[in-house]
């Protein structure tokens, strides 16, 4: 499929209006597998349509009708249906690969889950090694410790205890924390060293305790035992990541005035901190009127160090935003960047460089060097396939005459609406020179 870049202005530095932000796809990902998990006691609403949620569900839709054409089949007919539907396909969705590498060995099935080129280049082997010591048949297809994998039938629980490290992705954490209820032994689950990525694990126990799930969490064991799921919905709350954007839009505007509906001061988002990270740069959060408002006002920045580690998918937005505005801050937490949709570094370092500014590591302490920082009259953005970088540049718009953005479509994985409602809120799209429309 051919990308479309695009060219973004802003004229003024004045941004107001309302923005509804589509649902958390960390909260929809979640909810989506505790239905598939609750046999249909659990109900999802307000559907993220963040492609990575869209991919989720509609996978777990067909293998749900893929099970009841099975269960009604002929004995003789029975492997033909199974071989017809023997790989998935995930493609860039990095949580689904995740939250499905603990759920599909459940289902009895032969499988080969796949992904897209990035993908195959993503660690998967923490999660793999954790469902092989309870009881799963995985096996890799071609390159140890990556997908894609090859899933066996024939699970049968062999422990209800195991040990898996807390400074890597929170999503292998939650994939098992997810499907512990269903095991006929519950599951013990102990975290080795510090946590990485915190608020995320509060989110998943949190969603299942709303879905009827109890737990305990006794120093570094969560300890979740075989149980029934309660009736019930879970509601998706807007996306806190998606309102970051926003927020960085403000802090590089001379005024704005913004209503984000549905946002609540109590989130399960750990991304909801983004209210407090910009507080820093003059931008007050009032929650009323069932959202919350934000207003910039002038400040001196003072902050010099950000500690990212509980919600690593704001560093683009907080680095650029720092860089934009000069100011030489350093960062913490970053160490799951360089595995996510792209080596989350590099591209900032290298983006970063085309106005002068520099991201250089020094062990786990990233620092930016404004000292050469310069505002051009053109430039162009590389997003590398990674929603964030698109969206975390854009607000450079701001600031820069000219910005022209690799791939548009590629915020349609988290934010699909992303550049409809920057028009709507002032700013002005258009195709390169020969480029085809994006809106």
């Amino acid at each position: 499929m051919a990308k479309h870049n695009i060219i973004l202005t802003k004229q003024g530095k004045t941004v107001n209006g309302t923005v509804q932000l589509t649902g958390s796809k960390s909260e929809c990902n979640r909810a989506l597998i505790i239905e598939a998990l609750s046999n249909g006691k659990v109900k999802v609403e307000n559907m993220s349509d963040a492609a990575d949620a869209v991919t989720l569900a509609g996978i777990l839709r067909r293998l749900a009708v893929d099970s009841k054409q099975l269960a009604g089949a002929q004995k003789t007919d029975k492997s033909e249906i199974e071989h017809s539907k023997s790989e998935i396909n995930i493609g860039p969705a990095g949580t689904a690969m995740r939250f499905l590498t603990a759920y599909l060995p459940l289902l009895n099935k032969n499988i080969v889950l796949t992904g897209s080129e990035r993908m195959q280049q993503r660690p998967i082997g923490v999660l793999v090694d954790a469902m092989r010591k309870l009881g799963a048949g995985i096996d890799y297809v071609n390159n140890e410790g990556y997908p894609p994998i090859q899933i066996h039938s024939g699970f049968q629980q062999q422990a209800n205890r195991i040990s898996i490290k807390g400074d890597i992705s929170s999503q292998y954490i939650t994939a098992l924390l997810l499907i512990a209820s269903t095991l006929p032994q519950g599951l013990s689950l102990e975290i080795e060293g510090e946590l990485t990525s915190h608020p995320y694990v509060e989110m998943t126990l949190a969603m299942l305790k709303q879905a009827g799930i109890q737990h305990t969490w006794t120093e570094n064991i969560i300890t979740i035992a075989n149980q029934p799921f309660a009736e019930t919905a879970l509601l998706v709350e807007p996306d806190w990541s998606a309102a970051s954007y926003w927020y960085a839009i403000a802090a590089l505007s001379d005024e704005a005035e913004l209503f984000l509906p549905g946002l609540t001061s109590y989130s399960l988002q750990g991304d909801s901190v983004i209210t407090e990270l910009m507080a820093n740069f003059g931008i007050t959060s009032v929650f009323k009127d069932g959202g919350v408002y934000l207003t910039k006002e002038p400040k001196p920045i003072f902050r010099k160090i950000f500690d990212l580690k509980e919600c690593p998918d704001l560093a683009q937005t907080i680095i650029v935003v720092c860089a934009a505005l000069g100011h030489d801050a350093s960062f913490t937490g970053l160490e799951t960047l360089k595995i996510k949709e792209t080596d989350r570094i590099l591209a900032l370092q290298t983006e970063l460089a085309k106005i002068g500014v520099k991201l250089i590591e020094k062990g786990q302490v990233y620092k930016l060097d404004c000292s050469e920082k310069q505002i051009p009259q053109r430039m162009f953005v590389s997003t590398y396939d990674d929603h964030r970088m698109a969206m975390a540049f854009a607000p450079l718009a701001t600031l820069i005459p000219e910005l022209e953005i690799e791939d548009a479509d590629v915020v349609e994985k988290s934010y699909p609406a992303f550049w409809t409602d920057l028009v709507k809120a002032g700013f002005t799209l258009r195709p390169p020179e020969g480029g085809a429309e994006v809106l």
